[in-house]
């Protein structure tokens, strides 16, 4: 067992927030975990955040109140912080850094991994190519997620987001056979969030069922801005193990990013490192990088890690260097839109600037459906001119639209009102698909550009009138 001494108080007083400063007697390195016991024998987990010839900064990850300078000894472990981790991990509850919160028993753990993870040689990287259904239709069909993606999902304050969340990981399923379904579980992790955000995200998993199948870690907002920096990466080495180790295919929500980088402008500010764009540290993108990148499948191995990180959008503006950094690294977007919210229109996304940059090498034939490529493109195509069509009407009225413009304006509504709004219920692709179907009978065949003669004789000309687009 190792100790270092507390500097003295005049020094200690100097620090802000979770930082602890001692004198260097030893020889340690960055990021070794450290316990800190308090004169009362309580003992707190950090780890080195800083360190040069004379002193070590502590990080602490739990609570410091009441510690005391008088009395404490820091013992070094000589190695990262690890999760110990076991088959039992399905079903827990843990705060930021592992520590159980639902009242059971320590988990019987079998390993014991980094928290940072490890580095995926591009050489052992499988190309993502397996359809993975959330049972929102604005995803499934038109942005659809693949097993080892990573989809963002960039919101605004005010948004469902937390609602989309919950609805992702209660409903989200492997297409397929039930065997197949059974090795599908789910890491859910709530980022600096508020105690009734953390109840609401426990209470209704636990409602719908899904927390057996699901790893839940809820860093609160009262925790610490250093704990906040772990709770992701507590979840996604769960998520490593269950997918690596125990072969399952695995979906993390991480939410929210925001309250994660708010948190390292914070501990950088606090360590007195140089600023960059909006007070953020410059190795932002490279910090965010370790997160996104541990998303992916391995060669020879059967699981899978997908990734849908939810982050805010401070003042909805899309070029804010969170939301901006993170659509360098990940492999499209899910925008939310506050028009759509205001009509009542669930879920809020908007289309148009979404994008799922793997979707075409996850559907189609043998895959999903044969027609899905074609489907979406043309609903896509459509809803595009219907938007560039109510810019023309509020500029000319709708009586100097053609008839066709009429129609594209009646298949805009439409298509929001029966494909994107869906409540609460969750759909399958098939559901999705015939709501796509529906929605296009309003135009007339000379508008379907995307579809080939076989679709529009089989999904549109061959089925019953459908009933009259909503005004």
């Amino acid at each position: 067992m190792t100790y270092a001494r507390l500097v003295g108080e005049e020094i200690a007083n100097r620090a802000e927030g979770p930082l602890l400063f001692l004198s260097r007697s030893l020889d340690v390195g960055l990021n070794e975990a450290v316990e800190v016991e308090g004169a009362d024998g309580s003992v707190r987990l950090g780890r080195i955040a800083a360190l040069d010839e004379d002193s070590i900064t502590v990080e602490m990850l739990d609570d410091t109140a009441g510690l005391a300078l008088q009395g404490t000894r820091v013992r070094f472990f000589g190695e990262p912080l690890r999760f110990h981790v076991g088959p039992g991990l399905l079903g827990r509850v843990f705060n930021g850094i592992g520590k159980p919160l639902d009242g059971g028993p320590p988990l019987a753990a079998e390993h014991a991994y980094r928290v940072d993870g490890l580095p995926i040689k591009p050489t052992a990287r499988e190309a993502p190519s397996e359809f993975l259904e959330t049972g929102f239709t604005s995803i499934d069909l038109m942005n659809s997620l693949v097993r080892g993606q990573k989809l963002p999902l960039f919101s605004g304050g005010g948004l469902p987001h937390d609602r989309i969340a919950v609805d992702i990981a209660c409903n989200a399923r492997l297409p397929g056979d039930t065997q197949e379904a059974e090795g599908f579980a789910i890491v859910f992790a709530g980022i600096g969030i508020p105690h009734d955000s953390a109840e609401f995200f426990r209470e209704e998993m636990e409602k719908s069922g899904a927390l057996a199948r699901t790893v839940l870690f809820l860093n609160l907002a009262s925790d610490s801005s250093a704990q906040r920096l772990l709770a992701p990466r507590f979840a996604l080495t769960a998520a490593e193990y269950l997918a690596f180790v125990e072969g399952m295919h695995v979906l993390v929500i991480l939410t929210d990013l925001t309250n994660y980088c708010e948190a390292l402008r914070e501990v950088s500010a606090s360590r007195g490192e140089v600023p960059s764009r909006k007070g953020y540290p410059g190795y932002m993108y490279s910090d965010l990088a370790t997160l996104y990148e541990r998303a992916g499948r391995i060669r020879g191995k059967s699981g899978s890690v997908t990734q849908v990180p939810i982050l805010t959008m401070p003042n909805d503006d899309i070029t804010h260097p969170i939301p901006d950094l993170t659509g360098y690294i990940t492999e499209g977007q899910i925008v939310l839109d506050r028009d759509l919210h205001r009509r009542d229109i669930y879920p809020p996304i908007r289309l148009l600037p979404s994008l799922s940059r793997l979707m075409k090498d996850g559907i189609g034939k043998g895959r999903t459906h044969a027609d899905h490529p074609a489907l979406a493109a043309q609903l896509y195509a459509s809803y595009s001119q219907a938007q560039q069509t109510r810019v023309l009407a509020g500029v000319v009225g709708e009586d100097g639209l053609s008839e066709d413009d009429r129609k594209l304006l009646l298949f805009g509504d439409d298509f929001e009102q029966t494909v994107i709004h869906q409540g609460v219920d969750a759909r399958t692709l098939e559901e999705s698909m015939t709501a796509g179907w529906s929605a296009l009978r309003a135009l007339p065949a000379g508008e379907l550009h995307r579809l080939d003669d076989r679709q529009i004789r089989e999904h549109l000309l061959d089925r019953a009138p459908r009933r009259e687009p909503v005004a």
